[in-house]
């Protein structure tokens, strides 16, 4: 196929560069080649259409936030034949996030470690890409805004980001996300605590339905959560969730556990570590959270999705969504395809 092919060829040479700066050299040229039509030769991707929040996704496989934290190439990434992207994580004022080399290649485990740490130039930097985007411009899909707090703020005021960003981002999302589970930004995991998420899901409810009044429209709020969390944590979380009638859940985030990649180099480096040892944590919190809130909340489920048979997986456990990251540096583009097709088969 040409996908795989066109990768096979850059894949050496990406990965000959180091880890960040691969990254950024790619997402321009990802850019270029859509501006030029040129990523027409990635071929279609089945369309198997999902409702879920409301929202009709054009098929189930999405792109994670992360990639693309300033919304500079939605452009490029819709090209790939999502279902939807997501873009982020924004915070309310700009920050370099944390000192380089902040990202890791684990090849022998496809695995990545980083802590890149909310590295973003501000909410209204993002807004402004965001409108500038003809994804955002011709309305062509879901396209979803993850926000964060920033690392100075301190935890007791976390609240007051979220809501500023919240309130920003609002008019131009098909859907934003919460992200209280990166291990990159001091603290941050201590909300999804019982008392600290409960504060904090109530003033997100409380904004979102004062903003659904204001815009006349009503935008999904989901909740980011970390695998590194047990079977008592995920009841707090999916009661709480529950509780404030919040419209989706993403499961998961990077973890913090090395089990899987003992042995290999930059194991100790510190950060969050993604790629598929991270498939079997978030397949089993995706597990536990459907057993605790049945058919009540949508599951995106994202972590360490390789393959369709991963992304079927997923889906079995009780994922309305599925989302890829790590698995699109390693296996490129094609895996898109691979994953629609799998899940259009599934259903």
């Amino acid at each position: 196929m040409p996908a795989k092919l066109l990768y096979a060829f850059a894949r050496p040479a990406l990965f000959s560069l180091d880890p960040e700066t691969a990254h950024n050299l790619t997402l321009p040229a990802l850019r270029r080649a859509a501006a030029l039509g040129l990523t027409s030769l990635l071929g279609k991707t089945p369309a198997d259409p999902r409702t879920v929040m409301g929202i009709t996704f054009p098929n189930p496989v999405g792109l994670a936030a992360g990639l693309d934290k300033d919304g500079a190439y939605i452009d490029g990434l819709a090209a790939l034949g999502f279902g939807s992207i997501e873009i982020g994580t924004v915070t309310a004022r700009a920050q370099p996030g944390n000192p380089k080399p902040r990202m890791f290649r684990l090849p022998a485990a496809n695995a990545i470690i980083n802590r890149m740490g909310f590295n973003n130039g501000g909410v209204d930097a993002f807004v402004a890409n965001v409108q500038a985007s003809r994804f955002y411009q011709e309305r062509e899909g879901v396209l979803g805004l993850n926000i964060g707090k920033n690392a100075d703020t301190p935890i007791e005021r976390a609240a007051e980001d979220y809501l500023h960003c919240l309130e920003k981002v609002y008019p131009y999302a098909s859907y934003v996300t919460v992200n209280i589970s990166s291990p990159n930004t001091k603290n941050l995991r201590q909300l999804q605590g019982a008392s600290e998420l409960d504060a904090l899901l109530s003033q997100l409810k409380q904004a979102q339905q004062r903003l659904a009044d204001l815009h006349k429209r009503y935008v999904p709020v989901a909740l980011k959560i970390a695998p590194d969390i047990d079977a008592e944590q995920i009841k707090t979380i999916a009661d709480a969730l529950l509780r404030h009638k919040i419209d989706g859940v993403i499961a998961t985030n990077t973890t913090i556990s090395r089990d899987a990649v003992r042995g290999l180099q930059h194991e100790n480096e510190a950060g969050g570590l993604s790629g598929a040892p991270v498939l079997t944590l978030s397949t089993r919190v995706v597990r536990q959270l459907r057993g605790e809130l049945g058919d009540a909340l949508p599951i995106i489920g994202v972590g360490g999705i390789f393959s369709g048979a991963d992304a079927q997986a997923k889906i079995a456990a009780g994922a309305s969504l599925v989302q890829l990251y790590s698995g699109l540096i390693y296996r490129g583009p094609a895996l898109v395809r691979e994953c629609a097709a799998a899940l259009r088969q599934q259903s």
